[in-house]
C-alpha cells in the first residue's frame, strides 16, 4: 500500500488555482479534499481534444450543478480557451473550481490574465519535512530531493532521471515552448550546474553557446513550468555597494542533480552546499505558501564577499538564515551576520544558523540550530511569523 502524506497545504473556499511541478502531489490532493467534485482530467488527450473544439461544453455539462459545487479541471494550461468559460460559471452560476496546472505560461500570456482575481493563487511543493514524519532525512533531501515518489521509492535515482527526461519531453516539447529542444537541453545542464549561484546570465550564454536574449527566454520557461526561482539581491541603502545579480534555485535538491548527470553519485562537498541552500530555502518558501505569509525572499551580498543566504522582512522585524552543511558551525560563519546587523544599525533583526551537527548553540546574537530542529521551529511559526 503506497505511503500517504498529510500535506500543509489547507483548501481555500473559493476558487483557486494550484500550480506545481510535475510530481508535486496536486492531483493526490485534489483528490483527498475534493472526493466527490465534477473533474475533468486534461491530461488525458481525448478529453483535452473535446474541449479545445468546443470550450462551452464545459459550460453545458456543468451549469446544472447545484450553487457553490465544485469542479476540478486538471492541468488547466493544456486548454487556456476554458477559463472564458470558468469566469462564466463563477458568475453566473455560482461554482468554485479547482484549477491545476504544472505551467502557467500560457494563461499568463493569454487574455484571460488567471480570472481577473477571481480565483486565488496556490502553491504545492515537493514534500517538507513537517509532512514526512519519520520518513524525513536531512541526507536524502540533499542527495535525492524530497518529490514524494522520490522519497517512497527504493530507487529514487533511477526516478529523478526519468524525471529529468521526462520534463523534457513533456513540459517542453509537447507544450512547444521553445523549438530548439537541444540547444535547451544543453542550457538546462548548464543551470543546474550552477544552481544557487550568483547567475551571470552573458557567462551561461556562452557556455550554452546561445544567445544572452535565448538565455534569458530559456530562464522564463524554467520560472513558468516551475521548474526553478530567482533569489533577488536586498539593497539595505542606495549608496552600498552590493551585488546586483540575482541567484537561480531549482525547485528540488534531486531534480537539481538528475539534471546536472550527477545523480548516480554521492554529492561532492562542492555540491553539498548549494543543494543544501536548495532544499532549505524551498522548504522556506513552502512555509510562506501555505501559511499564506507574503513575504518577498532575499539574499545578501556586498563586493567584499559578506553574504547572507537568507533574508526577509516579516511584521516584526527582519529574519536573517545562514545555511552551512557542515557538521561544525565555525565562529567564521558569523561575520556575514555580524556585517549585515551593523548595516541594520539597531533595527529588529534575528539572526539564524543551519547547519548539518546535532547540537544547537548561540554565539552572540546568532542563534544556531540543527537543520532538523531548525525546520521544526519554522513550521512551529517559531522563525517566521
Amino acid at each position: 500500500m503506497p505511503i500517504m502524506f498529510a500535506r500543509k497545504l489547507s483548501p481555500p473556499d473559493h476558487s483557486f488555482f494550484l500550480f506545481g511541478p510535475r510530481g508535486t502531489g496536486k492531483s493526490t490532493w485534489v483528490r483527498t479534499h475534493f472526493p466527490t467534485a465534477k473533474t475533468y482530467d486534461l491530461l488525458n488527450t481525448g478529453e483535452a481534444l473535446r474541449l479545445a473544439r468546443e470550450p462551452h461544453a464545459l459550460f453545458r455539462e456543468t451549469c446544472s450543478l447545484p450553487p457553490s459545487s465544485w469542479v476540478v479541471i486538471d492541468e488547466i494550461q493544456k486548454v487556456p480557451a476554458l477559463l472564458d468559460e470558468v469566469h462564466a460559471l463563477i458568475e453566473s452560476q455560482n461554482l468554485r473550481f479547482v484549477l491545476t496546472g504544472s505551467s502557467a505560461r500560457k494563461l499568463r500570456r493569454g487574455a484571460s490574465n488567471l480570472l481577473g482575481g477571481r480565483a486565488a493563487v496556490e502553491a504545492m511543493h515537493p514534500l517538507v519535512s513537517a509532512e514526512m514524519g519519520t520518513a524525513f532525512s536531512a541526507d536524502e533531501a540533499i542527495a535525492h530531493g524530497t518529490l514524494p515518489l522520490a522519497v517512497t521509492r527504493k530507487a529514487p535515482r533511477g526516478f529523478l532521471t526519468a524525471y529529468a527526461q521526462t520534463y523534457l519531453q513533456e513540459e517542453i516539447r509537447a507544450e512547444a515552448l521553445t523549438r530548439n529542444i537541444g540547444n535547451f537541453a544543453r542550457f538546462l545542464e548548464i543551470a543546474a550546474r550552477q544552481n544557487g549561484q550568483v547567475t551571470n546570465v552573458a557567462r551561461v550564454s556562452r557556455d550554452a553557446a546561445v544567445s544572452r536574449q535565448t538565455v534569458q527566454n530559456y530562464f522564463e520557461i524554467l520560472e513558468d513550468t516551475l521548474l526553478g526561482f530567482w533569489l533577488r539581491p536586498w539593497k539595505l541603502k542606495p549608496a552600498t555597494r552590493q551585488v546586483a545579480h540575482p541567484k537561480f534555485y531549482l525547485f528540488d535538491s534531486g531534480v537539481a542533480r538528475a539534471l546536472t548527470g550527477r545523480i548516480a553519485y554521492p554529492p561532492s562537498p562542492e555540491e553539498k552546499g548549494p543543494l543544501m541552500e536548495t532544499w532549505i530555502l524551498n522548504e522556506i518558501r513552502a512555509y510562506l505558501n501555505y501559511e499564506r505569509l507574503a513575504y518577498p525572499l532575499h539574499y545578501w551580498r556586498t563586493h567584499d564577499g559578506s553574504e547572507v543566504d537568507v533574508l526577509l522582512e516579516t511584521r516584526d522585524g527582519h529574519v536573517a538564515v545562514e545555511i552551512k552543511s557542515g557538521t561544525r558551525w565555525d565562529t567564521r560563519y558569523n561575520r556575514s551576520l555580524q556585517s549585515l546587523k551593523q548595516f541594520f544599525g539597531g533595527k529588529p533583526l534575528r539572526c539564524h544558523g543551519v547547519f548539518l551537527g546535532e547540537h544547537a548553540s548561540r554565539w552572540g546574537d546568532v542563534q544556531v540550530h540543527p537543520a532538523r530542529e531548525f525546520l521544526s521551529l519554522l513550521w512551529a511559526g517559531e522563525i517566521i511569523r
